[in-house]
Order: structure tokens, then C-alpha cells, then sequence
């Protein structure tokens, strides 16, 4: 399912517990503390510059990816264009906001379609940890801003590239924008980088008009970071040496992982990044499926993620080093 399995680290379990003397209500738009913080490090992570960025703390990055388009006054007539092969959520916020969700990867054969309010890119993507070159996503941004439409980056694994020839670059890194975030949001969580999956951590930044039209909706949604949660925020942003560590784990997960799938005759594409492989057999993947749950490894099937997906599976590296090996000994029997 990929959800982390390693502790939170002390350092953030600190945070939370001293700040959980909080019986007032918390900011929507997040302390000041926690703005800088995420500025700083967005700053650090994407080649962002502080000065006229815009950031929002949010209940974990899959509620603003499920309610971006509702949020930002679409329905009925837009139409919200996702990946092919992608996250199952973009879709589902588009029908959320009575949106039209189009599949694709390339927007020029979209033409020149005004109907166009929403452009979801996902590098590194899940599943297929595939990383978009910094061209191609300056492409997508300036197709979108000469149709007036808004780019919503999910970065969650942006820290999480594995590959030197394919380093994972963010929609607000000045190569992309041009220096400018108008019509631009990049997606951030915590869950992977700081096994905050159970905090709901995560935060929006970019383009600061946008960024403050969705405080205003979410002001009176109630879509607020608890206070306990925003301190805990903070420590996690300030604090690189617990994240390189989880970084190695996944590494050597990962490196474990691949030589075990690629040794039982998998394929796998992609997967320059992020915390998936995605693998093939080519045969239906539901007979792939059935093939691992035979040897008692579960994976999901690709076609969870788009059509596109069908002779595909997708396998996790958020499992304990002694599951990891458990699968590697398993692949490895006749």
C-alpha cells in the first residue's frame, strides 16, 4: 500500500508532544514559524526562491490533491488534465468538482481547448517513479499559462531520486517557471520523507494569489493543520539528518528489491525514483498478481493507475528490511 512502517523520528515525537497543550484553535494558514520553515526548505529542495512564494500547510497532501479542483471553483464544463498512467485521486477530485478528467501525456494533442482550468503533473510519479526532464515541465507550464490554466505539481518524492541521469527537478525550480510561480502549485507531504503518514502532513507552495484564494475556502472548510502537527512540521523541515537516514533505508530497500524482481524475469520500467518499482511480466496483471500472492507477496495491480497500466504491477519499498527479505527469498525459490 506504501504507507511507512519505520518510527517517527524522536526529534518530531518531541515537537509533538510539547506542543500538545493546544486548546485554541490553530492557524489555517500555519505559524509563522511553520511558513518559514517550509519556505526555507522548499527553498533548499526545489532551487526555489523565498522572496514572492506563496505556502499553505494542508491535511496531508491527498486531501488537497482530492479537493484542489472544488477549491479552486471548477466544475461542470472544465476539464482537469491528469497523467496517463497516474494516482487514482487526481481523477477523483476532478468528479468531486463535476469536472471532466482527460488522460494524457502530451498536451499538444489536446489543442487549443479553453476548457482547460487544471494540469496535474506528478514527478517522480507513482506508480511509475518515472522523472520528467526540467524541459518538458516548462512546456507543460508555459502551455498552461497561455490558456490561462493552473499546474499542480505532486512532488512527494521529489527528495527520493535514485538515478545521477535522471535527478528529480520541481515545477518552482527557476529552470521550469522562469522565475515567476503565476498559475503554478507544487504538492508536498511529509509521509515519506519523515514517516508522517499518521500526522497528515503536508503543504502547497507557489504561486502566492492562488495560495491565498485556497486559505480563504479553507478557512471556513476547517481544513486546519492541528497545532501539535504544525509543530511537528517544524522540527521535521529544520531537521535533514533523520530524513538522509530514512533516504539510505529506502535505497538499500530498493537495490534489494530490484535484483530479487529482476532475477525472477520482471521487467522494470521507469522507477528512476521515488518509493515503487514498476514491473511487468508481459502478461495481464492480474495474473501477475495472482502469481506473487501464490508466493505470498502482494503487490497492486497497474491497472489501478490507468488503462495504460494493465500488463503492469506495482510493487512498494515501505516494507520492514525483514519483509524486504522475506520477498527476495521467496522470488528466489523454483
Amino acid at each position: 500500500m506504501g504507507t511507512p512502517v519505520d518510527p517517527v523520528p524522536p526529534v518530531i515525537r518531541q515537537a509533538l508532544a510539547d506542543a500538545s497543550d493546544a486548546p485554541g484553535y490553530p492557524l489555517t494558514a500555519g505559524t509563522p514559524a511553520l511558513r518559514a520553515a517550509i519556505a526555507a526548505w522548499v527553498a533548499r529542495a526545489a532551487g526555489a526562491g523565498v522572496e514572492g512564494l506563496g505556502v499553505l500547510p494542508t491535511v496531508g497532501s491527498k486531501e488537497l490533491v482530492a479537493w484542489l479542483p472544488t477549491l479552486l471553483g471548477l466544475g461542470p464544463g472544465d476539464v482537469v488534465v491528469v497523467p496517463s498512467i497516474c494516482y487514482p485521486t487526481y481523477e477523483d477530485g476532478a468528479r468531486l468538482a463535476g469536472a471532466t478528467t482527460v488522460r494524457t501525456d502530451s498536451l499538444t494533442a489536446l489543442g487549443p481547448d479553453p476548457r482547460v482550468r487544471l494540469v496535474w503533473v506528478n514527478s517522480p510519479g507513482n506508480p511509475t517513479g518515472r522523472v520528467l526532464p526540467a524541459n518538458h515541465l516548462r512546456k507543460v507550464v508555459d502551455w498552461a499559462r497561455e490558456r490561462g490554466a493552473v499546474v499542480a505539481s505532486d512532488e512527494c518524492y521529489l527528495t527520493l531520486g535514485w538515478s545521477p541521469a535522471a535527478e528529480p527537478v520541481s515545477v518552482l525550480a527557476p529552470e521550469v517557471c522562469g522565475g515567476s510561480y503565476d498559475g503554478v502549485l507544487a504538492v508536498h507531504s511529509l509521509s515519506k520523507r519523515s514517516n508522517l503518514a499518521g500526522y497528515r502532513a503536508g503543504f502547497v507552495a507557489g504561486d502566492p494569489a492562488l495560495v491565498a484564494e485556497l486559505l480563504k475556502v479553507r478557512k471556513h472548510a476547517g481544513m486546519i493543520v492541528p497545532a501539535p502537527v504544525q509543530a511537528a512540521m517544524i522540527a521535521a523541515l529544520g531537521d535533514a539528518e533523520h530524513a538522509d537516514a530514512q533516504r539510505e533505508r529506502y535505497r538499500a530497500r530498493r537495490e534489494r528489491l530490484l535484483a530479487a524482481f529482476t532475477g525472477a524475469g520482471f521487467t522494470v520500467e521507469h522507477s528512476e525514483a521515488g518509493l515503487y518499482l514498476w514491473m511487468t511480466r508481459g502478461e495481464d496483471c492480474w495474473a501477475t498478481v495472482d502469481w506473487l500472492a501464490r508466493r505470498g507477496i502482494l503487490v497492486a495491480a497497474g491497472v489501478f493507475y490507468g488503462p495504460g497500466g494493465a500488463t503492469y504491477v506495482r510493487a512498494a519499498l515501505t516494507e520492514s528490511d525483514e519483509r524486504i527479505a522475506a520477498v527476495a527469498a521467496r522470488l528466489a525459490q523454483p
